[in-house]
């Protein structure tokens, strides 16, 4: 059982290097680690090695940043390992050791682009970075969403702008996605801006994008797709907490002549080298599969499901002596921890275009096709112009994810069933964690599309699929789940909050910690902004439907 600040190889900046950037110190380091200035400014390597950063960074510090939080609560994931004695995040209690570095991350990204800006001034003068700035732009963007679908208000538009006190402000959630909307509009004229002028033109910022594009290798056509396709998701999150700006916004993402990410093909998956969870899962057995999406892939007889999870190895899951595919129920006594659980089913990613998990060529998911399909099929229920239809979209949806994990074969049969639905979860460790037929925690949604149905169970049916496709996006998908209140999940049996969190209503968010209290940002004004006390049992802005 370990858990341990992981640093992906980044040049340091983000933690050598306050938020105003001092240029003079980042010469130094910089030339010492590549040999001197002639080799330090050849190929823009001042801004090409900040970016590739940025990128490394979402994975970065994952355990603590992401695994043990959004990853847990979206119930695709859990433990075996008794952190803290059993009594932590999963049961509520929240861990301010782990949360806290959420923020440190952006921190890390956000103090990486005030360096480029400074290096492109002060090294590159004269040169036009517009792709590349707009590349940037768009990664700030998805940051900042990740950190403020935890916490809610955000530092974001005024991170490098400081008060004359030294206090930095926050953007409220609302501001934040508004501002998030607006500079992804930006980005994308941006970016078909500079894909449509001539080979001859804008060469340096084109060799700077390949040069430093972890996840596209340079097509900024594709860029400008990503962004899009951000547009569109951001849109759809303000659905219950703003219709009118919803609908405005996702219409123009789905007018935009930059397109969407609809095909596999365009798939944004940063190429990491090592994915941490390949440790965290395979070395360490700190991460397990969780029983929610377990439960869900064995009762609609998934195709997905070897190529999401390995099989248990404890015979105690065996039936007829067969291993079963059987996560960990989120919140429960682990008894002694991983001598009793860890035999439970592994988390996997064996996709068709190779391991997202691999220790060697892993691949950090950030938006795939099939989100592009189940946006426009809810778009379309909603009645948004451009969406198309909601069958049909839905249908594209399961198909795209079915394309990623390369189970293209069995998804006319998958389509087709109208009868499967979420199985029983039976823990044969502990009875008291049974989640038993006709439990009101089991969903009794279907796989099959029926136009007869009401909008709202066509709704489960499209973010059941959604959330199943996201795998293994546990941030994106715990942000749907709490959007829409689905899919159904297992509650909490252990409840730690000593009453901040309703063990019915499920945790809402991840409360500011010390570090963010203690800081130089307007922590005060963030408790303002949230409209509530800072615990895990108050809704986010957008969070406005139950």
């Amino acid at each position: 059982m370990k858990i341990i600040n992981i640093k992906t190889y980044i040049l340091g900046v983000a933690v050598l290097f306050s938020a105003s950037s001092c240029i003079g110190d980042f010469e130094e380091f910089n030339q010492q680690k590549v040999g001197g200035p002639e080799n330090f400014y050849a190929d823009f390597t001042a801004i090409t090695d900040p970016m590739k950063a940025i990128q490394r960074g979402f994975q970065a510090d994952y355990q603590l940043a992401t695994n043990l939080n959004a990853d847990m609560f979206s119930g695709m994931f859990s433990t075996a390992s008794q952190f803290n004695g059993g009594t932590n995040n999963l049961t509520y209690l929240m861990m301010d050791g782990w949360n806290n570095r959420i923020i440190a991350r952006q921190r890390d990204a956000f103090n990486n682009s005030i360096v480029i800006d400074d290096a492109a001034k002060s090294y590159y003068a004269g040169i036009d970075f517009t792709a590349t700035f707009a590349m940037k732009k768009v990664l700030k963007v998805l940051m900042a969403a990740r950190v403020s679908d935890r916490h809610g208000p955000v530092v974001y538009s005024k991170y490098d702008t400081p008060n004359s006190n030294g206090i930095t402000d926050f953007d409220s959630q609302q501001d934040a996605y508004n501002n998030f909307i607006h500079d992804l509009t930006i980005a994308i004229a941006d970016l078909q801006k500079v894909q449509n002028t001539p080979a001859t033109q804008n060469v340096e910022d084109k060799a700077v994008v390949k040069k430093s594009d972890l996840i596209y290798g340079g097509d900024i056509a594709k860029w400008a797709k990503l962004a899009n396709s951000l547009k569109l998701r951001f849109a759809l999150r303000m659905s219950y907490a703003d219709p009118a700006k919803s609908k405005q916004y996702a219409e123009e993402a789905l007018a935009s002549s930059a397109g969407l990410i609809s095909d596999n093909a365009d798939n944004a998956l940063i190429s990491v080298g090592q994915h941490e969870l390949s440790f965290i899962i395979y070395s360490w057995g700190d991460c397990s599969i969780g029983a929610p999406i377990m439960a869900y892939m064995n009762g609609f007889k998934d195709p997905r499901l070897p190529a999401y999870a390995n099989p248990a190895t404890d015979p105690a899951t065996y039936i007829n002596g067969k291993p079963q595919y059987i996560g960990i129920r989120q919140g429960i006594n682990l008894i002694n921890g991983q001598p009793t659980y860890g035999g439970y089913s592994q988390p996997a990613a064996r996709a068709a275009s190779g391991d997202y998990f691999s220790g060697v060529s892993g691949k950090f998911k950030l938006f795939t096709a099939a989100e592009t399909w189940f946006l426009k099929a809810e778009a379309a229920l909603r009645g948004y112009s451009g969406a198309g239809d909601a069958q049909a979209n839905y249908q594209a949806g399961i198909s795209q994810s079915f394309g990623e994990w390369g189970k293209s074969s069995d998804v006319a049969t998958y389509l087709a069933d109208g009868v499967s639905t979420e199985a029983p979860y039976i823990d044969p460790k502990n009875a008291d964690n049974n989640v038993p037929a006709g439990n009101s925690q089991l969903s009794t949604i279907t796989i099959a599309w029926n136009s007869s149905d009401s909008n709202e169970k066509k709704l489960e049916r499209i973010i059941t699929q959604k959330w199943l496709a996201l795998y293994p996006d546990g941030p994106e998908a715990w942000a749907e789940q709490r959007r829409t209140g689905y899919p159904v999940l297992f509650k909490v049996r252990k409840n730690d909050s000593g009453g901040l969190i309703n063990t019915d209503q499920m945790i809402r968010r991840i409360p500011f910690t010390n570090d963010t209290k203690n800081s130089t940002f307007n922590y005060t004004q963030a408790v303002q902004q949230l409209g509530g006390p800072d615990n895990g049992g108050t809704k986010l802005w957008w969070d406005k439907k139950l």
